[in-house]
């Protein structure tokens, strides 16, 4: 019962995290003046391709009835992570961390640039890092508990030394 609350409570950051990634950077194609980098595609891609997998990951975590294929959440964690670590090593790199008060950095990065107010796509454009790297977490921790509940691990956090075998009472 406590590694269902945990992974439905996983599985809501991660929809929070997809939610808040999708609408600023929609809103960064939507300002858009003359094209976006691709980067800004990506990053919309990986939204897009979390929101799909948490529409079964979720009711997945929510009953073992609705796991089709044992390895399917595991596969699709690890895709997520993969893809939220991508997006948020890639986004930081055309970023290049620099503050949105520098004009002349704002106007001349291919993120920041490309829009009528600049320093507002700048400040998106750190949120949607920000966010990747939340994801990234909380999906790599979702990983963990897939990968134990694939393979026939316990996650219920419960003692114990034996976990297989006889009782005292059987023997």
């Amino acid at each position: 019962m406590p590694s269902k609350i945990i992974g439905l409570g996983l599985r809501g950051l991660q929809f929070f995290w997809t939610l808040l990634i999708m609408a600023l950077v929609g809103n960064m194609i939507h300002e858009a003046i003359g094209g976006n980098p691709s980067i800004v595609n990506y990053v919309m891609f990986v939204a897009v391709i979390s929101m799909l997998s948490l529409f079964y990951l979720i009711a997945a975590t929510i009953s073992e009835g609705f796991v089709i294929i044992p390895i399917l959440p595991v596969v699709l964690d690890a895709l997520n992570t993969l893809f939220f670590l991508i997006g948020g090593i890639a986004l930081a790199a055309y970023l290049g961390v620099h503050s949105c008060g520098n004009i002349p950095y704002v106007t001349s990065n291919s993120v920041t640039s490309g829009s009528i107010d600049d320093t507002k796509r700048c400040h998106e454009g750190q949120a949607v890092c920000a966010f990747l790297w939340f994801g990234f977490l909380t999906y790599l921790a979702s990983l963990a508990f897939s990968a134990m509940e694939a393979r026939g691990g316990t996650t219920s956090f419960r003692g114990g030394i034996r976990r297989g075998g006889p009782s005292m009472s059987q023997v």
